[in-house]
């Protein structure tokens, strides 16, 4: 094969370059494509319809997830032209919920390789791993250990699955530049016996390594990240309690970098609250909320909501009081001695209690707020109980994948007498009770994450502080309107996402610039700077051959 013909196979082959049937007809001359495609062009908005109509010929989710990834291998794109198109009904194929079976199924439907795997057998040589990446100007790196994947555990490798849906849909919904993205898995083991015992299993066949050595490969990741990619923003997913609080700790204040599943989960439920707020007439300072889960994620939102409160006149001290923990030992009281250092602020004095409704009829939580991972915990009796100390009670059953969400919509709808201010982790269909239609929100981190990294990318940010995703939260809650709430939706719709996170990245970013966080000068028009430099789904004027 001559080196002509090489490079046109080649390009057919990239997905940064090919276009597929969109290719022109000079194109093909200039390229040596003659002959190699059907011979009639056509524009992309064909190919969005064609593969649209494509996806309606499967009969699962995860069918579609798999053609959607061999897209994303073939066409990046075209891909993106696809997931934009409709982001309400393309963004729970790419990510939750049907991510979730992807990631456990994992060994058995891979097809191609996508982003960095970094094993502890290779520490010491991180940084000549990372440089076998072909970019070399990365500003956002998702990065996971696959120890607590969603609410379904110890996935080991598999967990790549979410630092690559979890990119995509920083591109999809805020125009964050794909090729400035990598998604990185860290295998350090894992203790799941059935991955240990599959012969399809792709991870290290050991035991998940703990203590100094685990901190020391992880040093020496940040250590590579930072040499390589200076100007990366490093976002920390779906790592255990006891990693993933230690880690933000240790490097929130030295590098660019932030945990999605503690920050990005607050940001997005507080923004559920202030929406709330809104329809029950009340004030976020005269609010108690009941966590169901006590590990990070409900920390996180509780540390967030307490700062929040801190900011219209109550105390810290005051605004941790009025929020609680309750996980598998019960109700977080003093009397308990297996609290951890981070959930010491959220403990107070109470009588011990290993009931969730009892927990509710004593504390009369305004809102209960799930992060447990435990399906159908927020049972008909848990409702009735806050649906009985409150006119409005707000419902949030947050734990993903749906099949681990403590109570659907309807549930909490028919068992509140359709009182229930909802949103959940996983989307819901609208619901109708009694001729009233009701369509529940979804807290997806969606919201904030996206509109995060394009903040960050358009300031060049040096650091992801609290107070940004206060910000985040309120430019959210602000998208929601009159109509919205009407019905019940305490969040903007996900049809208008793109537009929704670049506004909320417009007022991080002038939060950035306000307080020298930024790392390039401020320009005179924030939005105007940040959707001229968003990523559009369109292919370029010029085709370079590889």
């Amino acid at each position: 094969m001559s080196s002509s013909q090489q490079s046109s196979t080649m390009l057919l082959q990239n997905p940064h370059l090919n276009r597929g049937t969109a290719f022109t007809i000079d194109q093909r001359a200039a390229l040596g494509l003659e002959g190699l495609l059907p011979p009639m062009p056509t524009t992309i908005q064909t190919q969005v319809a064609r593969i649209i109509m494509q996806l309606d010929m499967f009969d699962s989710d995860i069918q579609k997830y798999l053609f959607l990834s061999d897209l994303h291998a073939r066409n990046e794109v075209l891909y993106y032209a696809v997931i934009m198109s409709d982001p309400a009904k393309f963004m729970p194929l790419v990510y939750t919920p049907t991510v979730g079976e992807a990631c456990q199924k994992f060994d058995h439907i891979f097809h191609s390789a996508s982003g960095v795997y970094l094993p502890i057998t290779a520490k010491g040589r991180l940084r000549e791993l990372l440089s076998h990446w072909p970019q070399s100007d990365i500003r956002f790196i998702v990065v996971t250990d696959g120890e607590r994947i969603l609410g379904l555990g110890d996935l080991g490798i598999g967990g790549m699955g979410i630092p690559v849906g979890k990119l995509a849909l920083y591109t999809a919904c805020a125009g964050v530049p794909p090729h400035l993205t990598l998604p990185i898995t860290l295998d350090v083991g894992t203790n799941n016996h059935e991955l240990l015992e599959d012969p399809f299993y792709l991870g290290l066949r050991q035991p998940r390594v703990r203590g100094a050595e685990y901190d020391a490969f992880i040093a020496e990741f940040v250590e590579a990240v930072q040499s390589l990619f200076p100007k990366s923003c490093l976002q920390w997913e779906d790592f255990a309690n006891i990693n993933a609080v230690p880690i933000l700790e240790r490097y929130r204040d030295k590098i660019c970098t932030y945990n999605d599943d503690i920050q990005g989960t607050a940001a997005v439920a507080l923004a559920g609250i202030m929406g709330s707020l809104r329809i029950t007439g009340q004030k976020l300072i005269d609010q108690r909320f009941l966590f169901l889960g006590a590990g990070s994620a409900a920390t996180g939102i509780a540390e967030l909501i307490s700062e929040a409160m801190v900011l219209e006149g109550l105390s810290i001290d005051e605004a941790r009081a009025r929020n609680w923990l309750f996980d598998v030992n019960g109700l977080m009281e003093s009397s308990r001695t297996d609290v951890a250092d981070f959930q010491k602020p959220f403990t107070h004095d109470h009588a011990p209690t290993k009931s969730f409704v009892e927990a509710i009829e004593s504390i009369k939580p305004n809102g209960i707020i799930g992060v447990s991972t435990v399906p159908k915990l927020f049972n008909q009796q848990v409702i009735e109980a806050m649906a009985r100390v409150n006119d409005r009670p707000i419902i949030f059953p947050y734990s993903n994948p749906t099949s681990r969400s403590e109570c659907t919509a309807e549930e909490a709808y028919k068992w509140s007498d359709c009182r229930a201010v909802f949103a959940s982790g996983s989307p819901f269909d609208p619901v109708e009770i009694n001729g009233k239609k009701l369509v529940p929100g979804q807290g997806n981190n969606v919201y904030i994450f996206p509109a995060m990294g394009m903040a960050v990318l358009a300031t060049e940010a040096k650091r992801v502080t609290e107070a940004m995703f206060i910000i985040a939260a309120k430019a959210v809650a602000a998208q929601v309107t009159d109509a919205n709430l009407a019905v019940g939706l305490i969040y903007p719709p996900t049809s208008n996402i793109f537009d929704a996170s670049l506004q909320t990245a417009t007022k991080i970013a002038e939060y950035i610039f306000d307080n020298g966080l930024a790392g390039v000068a401020r320009p005179k028009d924030i939005e105007a700077h940040i959707r001229s430099i968003a990523y559009k789904p369109v292919y370029a004027a010029e085709v370079i051959a590889p």
